[in-house]
């Protein structure tokens, strides 16, 4: 089988050749993902290359400006520099319609790829008001990067794109822990926002699928609704009609559907299988999560294909015999039936990626290799 033919028939929980071995952010056939360009790390994305099935994180361009929103809006911006600590802090602020200024901060390291907010656009219920009360102007897609991307990719894998649900986009714009409280203590205004967010939320993913369909959607967010962050019946409130909604419209253009949710799902597992997705991610088990993967597997009942699940710190710090013993329990685990993609919970991002680090996922990949096949 190829591996676009063995990953679409994981996800439609059919035989395969063996299970798929997917490295999730580390996309080997992206020349424009940073793990491609970045020399510590081109050893370990020509092994992973040769040997497993591609998940290539793709996003068509959107003109979005603030607030899900393309309506213009002057956002005002500042740069320092720290050079003795390779850092740059970004200051951002815009003025409301109502005359109040929102304000946020990001830094950004050199040597790590990611972006920490610092400081949150909202920081009281009237800075949520202020930022839902922009116009809304429906984003369009630009999707001719997607022949590049479809050529770089071709049968080695599939193309994913990344899409919020509406709890992601509320839950970001403040500070995690304030958002739990006003989630819990505010909850009719906080529904409010929600349906505002998810109706722009809908109204621009349908233009995306206009734009391009590509084979997968990973919707992000549903996490910030599990226990212990917020009760189960709020996953089953702000989650799962969203979430349903999201699914339905992306199946009736041809796209499939994985839902991405760290932590303790185990509690709200039934309420995911109601939403209708293809797929789950990264199915932590305790004591990161709350439900081994074998259980998991077996609760989901060949409803969903199980993505998952070794942690990123196996990989970034654990003996060869570690990472070997786990993959094989994780085969042991969720192999049977068909319907699992092994995959890590999340990737490195560290610059350069660390010797020990690469020596784990060529571990883990002969592992799942040797353990994998059908």
């Amino acid at each position: 089988m190829t591996s676009r033919e063995r990953l679409l028939a994981a996800l439609k929980l059919q035989p395969t050749d063996r299970v798929p071995i997917n490295t999730y952010e580390l996309c080997p056939h992206n020349s424009q993902s940073f793990e491609n360009k970045e020399p510590s790390y081109r050893d370990l994305m020509s092994f992973i290359r040769a040997n497993c099935d591609s998940l290539t994180m793709w996003n068509p361009s959107g003109n979005g400006v603030f607030a899900l929103s393309s309506h213009p809006a002057e956002i005002r911006h500042t740069q320092d520099t720290v050079p003795d600590k390779g850092l740059t802090i970004n200051r951002y602020s815009v003025t409301a319609p109502s005359g109040r200024v929102l304000t946020w901060t990001d830094q950004v390291y050199q040597d790590v790829v990611t972006t920490w907010h610092t400081e949150h656009i909202c920081k009281t219920l009237q800075d949520v008001d202020d930022f839902l009360s922009f116009p809304y102007t429906p984003i369009t897609y630009d999707a001719s990067d997607y022949v590049r991307i479809r050529e770089e990719l071709g049968d080695h894998g599939l193309i994913m794109a990344s899409v919020g649900d509406p709890l992601c986009t509320a839950m970001e714009i403040m500070e995690f822990g304030e958002a739990t409280v006003w989630a819990m203590t505010e909850t009719g205004h906080f529904e409010s926002a929600i349906k505002e967010i998810h109706r722009r939320n809908m109204i621009n993913l349908e233009n995306m699928l206009k734009a391009q369909v590509v084979d997968l959607y990973r919707i992000c967010g549903p996490e910030y609704a599990t226990p212990p962050y917020l009760p189960p019946r709020y996953f089953e409130r702000f989650v799962v009609p969203c979430v349903t909604d999201m699914t339905r419209l992306i199946h009736r253009y041809g796209g499939l559907v994985r839902i991405h949710s760290h932590g303790r799902v185990g509690q709200v597992l039934d309420m995911i299988l109601t939403c209708g997705a293809d797929g789950i991610d990264p199915c932590e088990a305790p004591p990161d999560g709350d439900i081994s993967l074998g259980e998991l597997k077996r609760r989901v009942a060949g409803r969903l294909c199980v993505f998952g699940n070794l942690q990123l710190k196996l990989l970034e710090r654990a003996s060869e015999n570690e990472v070997r013993s786990t993959v094989k329990q994780c085969m042991e685990e969720a192999k049977e039936g068909y319907g699992y993609v092994i995959m890590p919970t999340a990737s490195p991002i560290n610059i350069p990626l660390a010797q020990k680090t690469e020596n784990n996922y060529r571990v883990f990949i002969e592992a799942a290799l040797e353990y994998g096949v059908y």
